[in-house]
């Protein structure tokens, strides 16, 4: 199968400084990006919906914003598409699944709202496993993604409509949803940039749940960079988040350029080889980039966690069990 993956893609921060110093508009960069849609989302399908009008009428506020002087904000005209399981006010959000397939919340989830308040354009709601339970995008109400590497392969899930946007470059961000690898699996498969936040670094807040003790939000990009600015513009408490860390958010951008000279680097002994369910493809990539911090400086040793064997098993009980708390609300929906 042929690679829809663009050569070259411009980078959420280079947008932004050119809408914001009037090189372009924000309705310039957001019809590139429609039109890329337009012609490869039939054999991406990474959208449950496009917001063709809505993500218009947001950029031109924000060249108008713009025109009289504002700053918008670090994330100034960039498309950003976020995953189905956020709530998008008066904007449908379905979670992949016919019991939600109509429904549109009444408010926005607040990392919709500070993307919204950084100057990003939403410009669609990506495609995901039913109630992000899946790891390959194929368990979704509305029909599979596919990998815009080899369409005929997964792009991996959850998050895979927002792995596969940002490959594809339908968007140069994207926002997914991690409870047991939902974010870095789908990363790893399309070649982006992912991040699972430190838990209670971003607010939940609009989210609809999965297993509450595991669930986060964070970012997909095509650079370590752009994820940084995303993950700074999203994360910071939220009151309306009880496991929302109060403390003061960090700065990434501040540390980004710092390299890994004696950062201590633990690689976890009994996940080196000879467990089932981990190839020695992966163990030697591990090796390998283990060698590579160590190179740059970084003190790398090897650890001993033998709790880490019962960790696969600990989330199949944990997930499964506050999914089945989380979903029941929907029985009435479906079945009442």
């Amino acid at each position: 199968m042929t690679s829809l993956v663009p050569t070259s893609s411009s980078s959420a921060q280079a947008i932004a400084e050119g809408v914001q110093s009037g090189e372009w508009s924000a309705l310039e960069i957001l019809e590139k990006y429609l039109e890329k849609i337009e012609q490869h989302e039939p054999q991406i399908h990474a959208f449950n919906t496009v917001l063709g009008d809505e993500a218009r009428a947001a950029a031109q506020e924000t060249d108008a914003r713009i025109a009289s002087g504002e700053n918008v904000g670090p994330l100034a005209g960039v498309p950003v598409a976020v995953k189905d399981n956020l709530c998008t006010k008066g904007i449908r959000t379905t979670a992949s699944s016919r019991i939600l397939e109509n429904w549109k919340p009444p408010y926005d989830a607040t990392v919709v709202r500070r993307l919204n308040e950084a100057g990003a354009t939403i410009i669609g709601k990506t495609n995901m496993d039913e109630f992000a339970m899946g790891s390959s995008t194929e368990n979704s109400a509305f029909g599979p993604t596919h990998n815009p590497h080899d369409p005929s392969r997964v792009p991996g899930g959850s998050s895979g409509g927002s792995a596969a946007a940002v490959a594809a470059g339908f968007s140069p961000i994207a926002i997914g949803s991690d409870t047991g690898g939902s974010i870095r699996q789908p990363a790893a498969l399309c070649g982006v940039v992912g991040v699972k936040p430190t838990y209670g670094g971003v607010s939940r807040y609009g989210l609809l749940a999965f297993a509450s003790s595991l669930d986060q939000v964070g970012p997909f990009a095509n650079s370590v960079r752009d994820a940084a600015i995303v993950h700074e513009v999203i994360g910071g408490y939220d009151p309306q988040d009880s496991t929302s860390i109060a403390d003061p958010f960090p700065s990434f951008l501040d540390t980004l350029d710092n390299g890994v000279e004696n950062l201590k680097v633990g690689v976890i002994g009994e996940l080196m080889g000879g467990i089932e369910g981990i190839s020695n493809e992966v163990v030697d990539k591990t090796r390998a980039a283990a060698e590579v911090l160590s190179d740059n400086g970084a003190k790398v040793e090897e650890v001993s966690i033998p709790a880490s064997l019962y960790c696969l098993s600990a989330y199949y009980l944990i997930a499964p069990a506050e999914a089945s708390s989380n979903l029941s609300r929907y029985d009435g929906v479906r079945y009442g």
